[in-house]
């Protein structure tokens, strides 16, 4: 008797299950919903809506025809494309970690499809990108003195993609990226460096400046770095790295550093300057 009882109560908790389930999919709350919804499309009617929505830059339905395709036709002809148009939908969706991970996946892939270059592309384009908000966009912050993470990472991608695909035609854009990073991450140590002066650290002031000049030759942060070291060497009463620091400057910048550290104009920048809000 028991045994029977056990029996009818896990096939009513069944029954009770299976109908939960009916009930959510038929709201469009279930694992199938898009599976419904888009029911009666097979896989070039999926990937052309999907290429549609792209171009009329409607990501997040982009991002659910192109999962549906990729759900119901994993191994049909749009399936690397496919995977590649996700990464690049979440891109512009500002789903940056699920961008990172869909290019990752179709690296892995396809290692030998000839569109992987771009993959590559796009992971430095998601770093160079990311963390840029509202404020970034449309008013005049200095994103040197921002957390450096996401531009060595953006760095580290686009120096990958030159170094496995030399010939790619992403190289040219991703080296101006490289050039654009490099000078921002020097001016980050010149941040740092100056911190350390603020808080009377000469000794990291100095190392720091001393790191730029090793490590960031040909960058506008140099003739800043210098005029730290010259400070710094001076606080501690290194009187003759002072003046080493100081003739170097004097050589190569006798007219000051050749590009101002900040490029201000109109009263947008007069505003910000006041406030304050990137010190």
């Amino acid at each position: 008797m028991r045994l029977l009882f056990t029996k009818f109560l896990l096939l009513a908790l069944t029954a009770l299950l299976l109908q939960g389930c009916e009930i959510l999919s038929g709201l469009g709350l279930g694992d199938g919903a898009e599976e419904v919804k888009y029911a009666g499309l097979n896989a070039e009617q999926l990937y052309n809506k999907a290429k549609e929505a792209l171009d009329d830059e409607k990501y997040a339905t982009a991002i659910e025809l192109l999962e549906t395709l990729e759900a119901r036709y994993p191994f049909g002809k749009y399936a690397a494309q496919t995977q590649l148009n996700i990464a690049y939908a979440y891109y512009k969706n500002g789903d940056y970690e699920a961008a990172i991970a869909a290019a990752d996946r179709f690296i892995k892939i396809n290692p030998r499809n000839p569109s992987v270059d771009y993959a590559y592309y796009l992971k430095g384009l998601v770093n160079y990108n990311r963390g840029i908000g509202f404020l970034e966009r449309f008013l005049p912050t200095d994103s040197s003195q921002r957390d450096p993470g996401s531009a060595r990472d953006a760095y580290n991608n686009f120096e990958e993609l030159i170094r496995r695909f030399p010939d790619s035609k992403y190289v040219p854009d991703a080296r101006q990226r490289m050039i654009a990073l490099r000078n921002n991450l020097a001016m980050h140590e010149v941040h740092v460096a100056r911190f350390y002066m603020m808080r009377k650290a000469y000794i990291a002031a100095a190392n720091r400046a001393n790191y730029i000049v090793e490590n960031f030759q040909r960058t506008p942060a140099v003739p800043f770095a210098l005029e730290i070291m010259q400070d710094a060497y001076t606080k501690l009463g290194l009187d003759d790295l002072a003046r080493d620091a100081e003739k170097v400057y004097a050589l190569n910048y006798p007219d000051g550093p050749p590009v101002p550290e900040h490029q201000k104009t109109g009263f947008i920048y007069t505003l910000w300057d006041f406030i304050a809000l990137d010190q």
